[in-house]
């Protein structure tokens, strides 16, 4: 598999996903946001060659997709507006992977912090993974606002208690049956340990 930023936002780069396998797929059509992805690599790509109208149609061989954009009053904060993984490869990781590529990206691009606002504790845990921590905020759409704050190699606020306040947001909330499952297995842990970044070039 291959990281990649496609582009920033000023790059006016879009990205044609295939809407019965990834969520938000028109969202990555319009070129106002930046693009990273993973995709598969040369070897895959030759394993199995796509063929005819539909596979000219999308961009094949994607495997999952960040949008992402500047602040609109901090030019040295990045969002991530969108995380789409290919349906077949959901639970494998993919998607805090490609924040955290992001994350590295955007800090080697003199960024000073990467922020998204999740809406779900699934969202929230992944995050945590790629290095993010909850910064106490959330939008006006009840998400709630992490980042990853760029200080030298470190990141900040990920606590224990930082974490745990943020999981305590979604267990006020009337959710389903997996996501109280999964907020009563994460009761007094840890955060995640953060993985690391995967190694790939901007093209």
């Amino acid at each position: 598999m291959e990281f990649l930023v496609l582009g920033w936002p000023e790059d006016d780069v879009t990205l044609r996903l295939d809407y019965r396998q990834f969520s938000y797929a028109g969202k990555f059509v319009m070129s106002n946001t930046g693009k990273a992805v993973v995709r598969v690599d040369d070897e895959e790509r030759a394993r199995g060659p796509e063929t005819g109208d539909e596979a000219d149609e999308f961009d094949r061989d994607v495997l999952a997709a960040v949008a992402f954009n500047e602040d609109r009053t901090d030019s040295t904060t990045l969002w991530i507006r969108y995380v789409t993984v290919r349906q077949d490869r959901r639970g494998d990781g993919l998607g805090p992977k490609l924040a955290a590529f992001l994350a590295e990206q955007a800090r080697e691009q003199g960024y000073d912090r990467l922020r998204i606002a999740v809406n779900n504790p699934f969202a929230y845990e992944a995050l945590y993974k790629a290095g993010f921590a909850y910064t106490g905020r959330q939008t006006g759409l009840a998400e709630l606002v992490l980042e990853r704050e760029f200080d030298g190699e470190t990141v900040r606020n990920r606590s224990r208690e930082t974490y745990q306040s943020g999981l305590d947001a979604y267990r006020e909330r009337d959710l389903g049956d997996d996501e109280r499952s999964f907020l009563e297995s994460r009761a007094d842990a840890d955060p995640p340990e953060t993985i690391s970044a995967p190694e790939s070039a901007d093209v």
